[in-house]
């Protein structure tokens, strides 16, 4: 065990030795190095343990196989983000979104529009990459916390992509344990909607006193309005994206279509602002639309207006901002490839096991392992396959349903994979909404609140179905 322990130990020292020497930028290139350190680490315990160097290679490129798709998506969602810039369509939600939204209920409004959009499309991802970027605008316009409007987004984004049938996550834990799809959805209600209360009544009570002046706000709409159009045309990239994936088109092409749309829109409806943005980067562009749009895609787009505000709200996006974030995720699903082929991360969830005694325990034990996971080995996929497939006999054993199982690997391994910074989805959310996830993860509520809840009900052994009780 304590051989096991080694790289982990070694990963905490070098991680906590980074944010010492380096603080916030930590995350842009210390982080990193300690991941791969401690792959080497955790791969001379394999070597060690009998495993060839070329088998310790192999799992690191297949862990580094399992975030590939995730991949693919955060480098999309780069060029969807200068592309819906450049278009408008970003602008226009910020235009409009001052307006409707008052400064006084922004968080718990942003929680709630984020939670229906979720639900509806089944993906927490799409949401915080499309309305969520519009909502950070929003709330840095009011003047408002972006760390706690963060907190929001991703609190109303998991609680839909939680409970809808069409998520990734909710189908793969209904699965992995062999518990009905809706007996699961309906089984998570009573730790989703309580901690979901809870989120929103602390959004609530968080006051708004520093909010801009009216008369700032004004003068922001009538520096977007000046440079943009805002009719609500350019708002089709939002509703086509939205429509792709009502259809269930999968999460890559479906982005990939509505950066189309977004050029399109750039091209009609935004062309002086295309040729403008291209003639600043280059002087002697001899095709300044066809340039500028191509730049959006892989540098991002930078404003351009006299005002210094709007600029710094717009200048976003490009498939070069998430370069370094996919460093990140390549670095840690290396260390979580060695760590499960080398079974010190099974080793360590048996520990977990051990000391199980009742059913609170078994329930903290779900919750802590599927918490590790996400942490070692980078992925809430396995962060929800592998303690479902360890912990399934256990609550045989105990004669306890598996739906308690189901609904317990959502609480600790789909909340909690949001707020490890090194984690695909933690990764994912920071370089998307543009804030450091130990920034806004005391913000986000709900994915706090879920596990504990979820620790509470089985200590209390509230709602924890027999095996034998049959799904009402």
């Amino acid at each position: 065990m304590l051989l096991s322990f080694a790289p982990i130990i070694l990963l905490v020292f070098l991680l906590f030795s980074a944010v010492q020497l380096f603080g916030a930028d930590a995350s842009y290139g210390p982080n990193q190095v300690a991941l791969l350190i401690a792959s080497a680490a955790a791969g001379l315990v394999g070597m060690y343990r009998g495993l060839t160097w070329a088998e310790v290679q192999e799992s690191m490129v297949a862990g580094i196989k399992v975030g590939l798709g995730p991949i693919l998506i955060l480098l999309a969602v780069g060029g969807l983000i200068g592309s819906w810039m450049i278009a408008g369509t970003v602008p226009a939600m910020i235009y409009y979104g001052v307006s409707i939204l008052n400064p006084s209920i922004f968080f718990a409004a942003a929680a709630i529009i984020c939670a229906l959009a979720s639900i509806s499309i089944g993906s927490s991802w799409t949401v915080a990459g499309t309305l969520g970027i519009g909502l950070i605008g929003i709330a840095d316009s009011y003047g408002l916390s972006p760390a706690v409007a963060a907190g929001a987004i991703i609190s109303g984004a998991y609680f839909g992509d939680k409970l809808s049938p069409l998520s990734d996550t909710t189908n793969l834990a209904a699965a992995c344990t062999s518990v009905d799809l809706f007996a699961h959805i309906r089984h998570m209600l009573w730790t989703t909607v309580p901690a979901f209360c809870v989120a929103l009544l602390f959004f609530s009570l968080i006051p708004s006193g520093a909010a801009t002046a009216p008369e700032q706000i004004a003068e922001l709409r009538a520096a977007i309005s000046q440079e943009f159009n805002v009719g609500v045309g350019v708002l089709i990239p939002l509703a086509v994206m939205i429509g792709l994936i009502w259809k269930r088109v999968p999460a890559y092409p479906a982005i990939m279509l509505a950066t189309l749309a977004g050029l399109l829109t750039a091209l009609t409806l935004q062309a002086d602002v295309v040729r403008k943005f291209a003639l600043m980067a280059n002087p002697e562009a001899t095709m300044p639309v066809v340039e500028g749009l191509w730049r959006t895609l892989f540098a991002g787009f930078e404003g351009t207006t006299t005002n210094e505000e709007l600029n710094r709200l717009i200048s976003k996006g490009g498939i070069a901002s998430m370069l370094n974030t996919v460093w990140l995720i390549v670095s840690a699903l290396a260390f979580g490839g060695v760590l499960e082929r080398t079974g010190i991360l099974k080793q360590i969830l048996d520990s977990v096991l051990t000391l199980v005694k009742s059913t609170g325990d078994l329930v903290a034990a779900t919750v802590t392992g599927g918490f590790i996971t996400n942490i070692l080995a980078a992925d809430q996929f396995l962060a929800i396959a592998l303690p479902g497939r360890l912990f399934s006999s256990t609550y045989d054993d105990r004669g306890l349903s598996r739906e308690n199982l189901s609904r317990t690997l959502e609480d600790s391994a789909t909340m909690t994979s949001a707020l490890i910074p090194w984690n695909t989805c933690g990764a994912y959310m920071a370089a998307t909404l543009g804030i450091a996830t130990f920034d806004y993860a005391p913000y986000a509520i709900f994915n706090l609140a879920c596990p504990l809840i979820a620790i509470g009900f089985g200590y209390l052994a509230f709602k924890q179905k027999p095996a034998a009780q049959q799904p009402a």
